[in-house]
């Protein structure tokens, strides 16, 4: 009797310890990356690194927070993004910066890795978080991207929140419009996610460049040149000059090295990256590919960025050498 005893607790301790390892094999690497733009960044001082870093982190907060309870890579790219987009200091949303006719006009995207489906929305200038309407683009029509007065027009049907233009007036955004300086900072926010089902997204909100001609498209909102996802490889996120990422549709590039040379993420990355050095372009990506991995790769000075893994701890950083 007490061999039995013994017998039937040995086989129920090994079916725990079994249950606990399936367990544990089930649950996938996931994190997220975040980039709030690539330039200079020179003579920071540590009250504005701090800002960046504040920013950065809260968004990586908030996006990390939904993949560990288990919720979607769209769904944590998507929050990134709005609190970025809330926060002035960024070239996105609230920070956006004006046009040559002193307006602002806002470009945004958002890809699904597991469905190759995407939304953006570009030249808008009265919705809130652009990035809620790009989403909305993508789950609810069967196009990928409107623009200017159709996309308000959509995002009024949809109850996403439009503002007067004035919640964009910023000072310091019209005095650099007025010097007719270029934006060095090149400023775009954007995001990148790996969830627990192995399903990867990404999403890209911008301003655009200060002083642009009324009416011009960076490659924020273009699929393949600012913002890619592909289930199995990578998501990635671009900042820079928009130009020569649509040449080179660079986002995309990242995952197609990797898809058809075998290459790793920071393999495809640095290529990618220096493409656009050789060809005079200044600019940054970020990604992260199926297994966790994160690449964080520019040819500026600086460029914002953090991510946070269930392998990494949160990390911030600007420059290169930090």
């Amino acid at each position: 009797m007490e061999r039995s005893i013994i017998k039937i607790i040995l086989i129920t301790l090994f079916s725990l310890m079994v249950g606990v390892i399936e367990s544990n094999e089930e649950v996938n690497n996931f994190g997220i990356v975040i980039h709030g733009g690539a330039g200079s960044f020179s003579g920071l001082d540590e009250k504005a690194i701090n800002s960046y870093e504040a920013g950065i982190n809260e968004a990586l907060s908030a996006g990390f927070k939904i993949l560990r309870e288990g919720g979607t890579s769209l769904d944590a790219v998507t929050t990134a993004i709005v609190i970025l987009e809330d926060l002035p200091l960024f070239n996105a949303g609230k920070g956006s910066v004006y046009t040559e006719m002193e307006t602002q006009e806002m470009d945004s995207s958002i890809m699904d890795g597991e469905s190759g489906k995407g939304g953006a929305v570009a030249g808008v200038s009265k919705v809130k978080n652009p990035v809620l309407l790009a989403r909305m683009v993508m789950d609810k029509t069967e196009h990928v991207m409107l623009i200017g007065s159709g996309a308000e027009k959509f995002a009024e049907e949809i109850g996403i929140e439009l503002v007067d233009p004035s919640y964009f007036y910023s000072e310091k955004n019209l005095k650099r419009v007025r010097k007719s300086k270029t934006d060095e900072k090149l400023g775009t926010v954007g995001a990148a996610a790996l969830d627990q089902s192995g399903n990867l997204a990404a999403a890209t909100s911008t301003g655009g460049r200060t002083n642009k001609m009324t009416g011009r498209v960076g490659d924020s909102p273009i699929l393949g040149a600012g913002t890619w996802a592909q289930n199995g490889l990578c998501a990635v996120s671009g900042t820079g000059h928009g130009e020569y990422f649509m040449r080179l549709l660079t986002a995309a590039d990242v995952c197609k090295l990797m898809e058809y040379s075998n290459l790793s993420l920071e393999e495809s990355t640095k290529i990618v990256v220096n493409k656009l050095t050789v060809i005079g372009a200044k600019g940054g990506i970020i990604s992260i590919d199926s297994d966790g991995n994160i690449s964080t790769q520019f040819n500026t000075k600086g460029m914002a960025r953090g991510y946070q893994t269930n392998q990494l701890p949160r990390t911030f950083k600007i420059y290169k050498d930090d």
